[in-house]
């Protein structure tokens, strides 16, 4: 996903990301700030996944997110 495009949604998605990914406090959150690739880095810290597992959770959240609007 376009970095931009993350950024944009960020604000709209930042009240689930917690319910979707119960291991990120709010700090997490707050580090993140829209970055798609902070917020990847930060879930293969908390669940030991590696990079593409994360990237592709990511996706997919956002995808569905999308879907739902």
């Amino acid at each position: 996903m376009n970095e931009d495009i993350f950024k944009g949604q960020w604000k709209q998605v930042k009240g689930n990301v917690q319910q979707w990914w119960g291991k990120l406090t709010d700090d997490d959150i707050d580090r993140i700030e829209g970055n798609q690739q902070e917020l990847v880095g930060i879930l293969q810290e908390r669940y030991g996944w590696e990079r593409e597992k994360a990237e592709a959770a990511v996706q997919e959240r956002m995808a569905a997110h999308r879907s739902n609007k």
